[in-house]
């Protein structure tokens, strides 16, 4: 049965099945909850929501980790007509000020205790006047509380009464990761989602026969829309730790009879530094978004795991998934993002004509999965779309002739030496596979004679050696002499984002920061 457009009528597993996991730990049982469960659970959350005067439009802000808790209040949120808008619970007060003041939320979720430990959430909300709930599971009582312990600006308010989401509803808000500007805010509509929901699950063929291990975190729109509800729209169930732990992530994989996963290249490399199950469990895929896969680490995990990899390509505009390479028995094609799913991709010129075949340009898309435009941003929405109604991702890419997708890099993050355009992402790709490289990023540094030069931040393998010189020599044998690095950072540590995603221009930034504090001892 297909998924309906709204996330109320897109659940579509059996009642007795299992629907969601969460995995035992030292001094807790395991939960199970099926579908007739979860659905239930959903319109009692709904409903205590609505008693404190939630409906069309209120934001619910969620700053809890991966949790039934967290599946329940998201989905009731949407349900009530409310805007759910996760935040990463790690954040500090300054961080959690700016979100919540951003989409004028209306309640905050918090965990157990937070509201007694005054927590950063809860300091920021009290701020802005946002209600305060903790929201938790309730062995004794088999529900999820909501136990409201300030109403701040929902004093007085109307009891709501329960209300159906309509498919243009916002759903979700998020903010785009603000690489190059303030962070956007992208509202994505029922219709945005369940669009997504339905392309994964064609582009996989999942099943409710079909169990993932869900790893990326909640507050992103890859572990939303890819690790949670699109599972939940296949009928299929899903396996939900509180975070990634290397340690723990094959021993839930086995137990609980896991054959999927999705995450970030990041993880991917975690895990296989990490013994391998014995013996490997079957797993029918593995897919790889969020960031660049390099060839070399395709292999690994293809050659480990023996199973397919599939790279998908992904932003928060477009609610997650734009292309991705398919299942066996199509090709998949390490160092490509693989085809359109669901959504049409075209390579655009400055001008906004479509170029030839194989030619480089601006990576432009079309679907019912695109968000209409940014909140409040006039300017923004004025330049992210063509006369044509695309939307410019940013990126820049060219389609091979079998029309798969390679992404040479974003276009303010390519490398422009002299004239001399550089793809970073070729870069990493080339320098990862030197035997003595765990991690390798390019960017752009400031150089007097060329505008631009090409440096690298490399995080060596444990025991390995390496000189710039070294590395140096190693990519002229490999790309033209302008590609090769002038300037080679090394570092113990990659600064990456909370999802495990590497920011080039962070990294770039940090690189650069350590380097003028050097020149001045």
């Amino acid at each position: 049965m297909a998924a309906g457009s709204t996330l109320q009528t897109a659940i579509q597993g059996e009642g007795g099945t299992i629907a969601v996991i969460v995995p035992a730990r030292p001094g807790t049982e395991a939960l199970n909850v099926t579908y007739k469960e979860l659905v239930a659970e959903v319109a009692s959350f709904q409903q205590k929501l609505a008693a404190i005067g939630l409906g069309l439009g209120s934001p619910v802000s969620i700053a809890t980790v991966n949790s039934y808790e967290f599946i329940v209040s998201f989905l009731a949120a949407s349900w009530q007509r409310g805007i759910a808008a996760p935040l990463n619970p790690a954040y500090k007060q300054d961080e959690f000020e700016f979100y919540i003041d951003d989409v004028k939320t209306a309640i905050i979720l918090v965990p157990r205790g937070a509201y007694q430990g005054n927590s950063p959430a809860v300091k920021a909300a009290r701020k802005f006047k946002a209600a305060i709930a903790e929201c938790y599971w309730d062995l004794a009582k088999k529900e999820v509380v909501l136990d409201v312990k300030e109403l701040g600006q929902l004093e007085g308010k109307a009891k709501q009464p329960i209300l159906k989401p309509q498919p243009e509803d916002v759903a979700l808000v998020l903010h785009t990761s603000g690489t190059t500007s303030r962070p956007k805010v992208v509202p994505l509509s029922h219709r945005n989602l369940t669009r997504t929901m339905k392309n994964i699950q064609a582009t996989y063929q999942l099943t409710p026969q079909d169990r993932t291990m869900l790893v990326m975190p909640l507050f992103h729109v890859h572990g939303l829309l890819c690790g949670l509800l699109a599972p939940l729209s296949s009928g299929g169930s899903l396996i939900v730790p509180t975070k990634f732990s290397a340690t723990d992530f094959w021993r839930d994989f086995v137990t609980y009879s896991a054959n999927w996963y999705t995450a970030v290249p990041t993880i991917h490399q975690i895990l296989l530094k990490h013994p391998t199950p014995i013996p490997l469990p079957p797993i029918r895929f593995i897919r790889s978004c969020s960031s660049p896969l390099s060839p070399t680490v395709f292999h690994a995990l293809e050659d480990t795991y023996k199973a397919p990899v599939l790279e998908a390509y992904a932003m928060t505009e477009a609610a997650h998934q734009m292309t991705s390479n398919p299942l066996p028995p199509a090709q998949r094609k390490p160092g490509t993002v693989g085809l359109g799913q669901g959504v049409e991709v075209v390579i655009l010129d400055e001008a906004g004509a479509r170029v030839p075949q194989g030619s480089e340009g601006e990576i432009c898309i079309k679907g019912e999965n695109v968000t209409s435009g940014y909140l409040n941003n006039a300017a923004a929405n004025a330049t992210a779309y063509t006369a044509d109604g695309y939307f410019r991702t940013g990126d820049q890419g060219r389609l091979d002739r079998d029309g798969y997708l390679e992404i040479t890099g974003r276009i303010k993050e390519l490398i422009n030496k002299g004239g001399e355009k550089i793809s970073p992402i070729e870069l990493d790709n080339v320098l990862a596979r030197h035997p003595a490289v765990g991690e390798a990023v390019s960017f752009a540094v400031p150089d007097e004679l060329f505008g631009q030069e090409v440096g690298v931040a490399v995080v060596l393998k444990p025991g390995k050696t390496l000189t710039q010189d070294e590395l140096r020599a190693w990519v002229g044998d490999k790309l033209a002499n302008f590609k090769v690095p002038k300037k080679v950072y090394f570092t113990d540590v990659m600064p990456k984002t909370a999802t495990g995603k590497i920011q080039r221009r962070i990294v770039a930034e940090t690189m650069q920061k350590q380097d003028c504090r050097t020149s001045k001892l």
